[in-house]
């Protein structure tokens, strides 16, 4: 079929999820997806179920993105902020790496970890990047299978 001279062509049908909220993950995830799969509480779910499953001894590290509260001086500003934390394994032991503290915070074993992790995300408004090698990620061993 040939169109008219001068015609534009039917542009794709293009799903698009506007910003609400602080759901930008979620909006992403459906925006790749072009449709609606994710809603906050399933996105919520999926990041609390993982946990339990993350195959830690193949993570390098941990990286959250956290809410941080600010303050001038004594007093405390209704204000938050984001404040990037490390966390990492050395010598069988589990540390956060907080830029923030004065000295590295001891987590103990991966149980630990765990709970610190638990904690962050309770908060809500947190966000975990894993740090795996490239062989970890293309196997996909970062998460266990039992």
């Amino acid at each position: 079929m040939s169109q008219a001279p001068g015609a534009q062509p039917n542009p794709p049908s293009v799903y698009h999820e506007r910003q609400r909220l602080e759901l930008c993950a979620v909006h992403a995830l459906n925006n790749v997806l072009q449709q609606q799969l994710f809603s906050q509480e399933a996105a919520d779910e999926i990041c609390k179920r993982p946990l339990s499953q993350l195959a830690l001894p193949q993570v390098l590290g941990l990286i959250l993105n956290l809410p941080s509260p600010m303050s001038l001086g004594l007093l405390s500003l209704p204000l938050r902020r984001r404040h990037w934390v490390a966390l990492r394994q050395v010598d069988g032991v589990y540390y956060n790496l907080d830029s923030k503290l004065r000295a590295p915070e001891v987590l103990g074993d991966e149980d630990g970890v765990r709970a610190f992790l638990a904690a962050a995300l309770a908060q809500g408004l947190c966000e975990v990047l894993l740090v795996v090698t490239k062989e970890v990620e293309e196997k996909g061993c970062w998460l266990r299978t039992d």
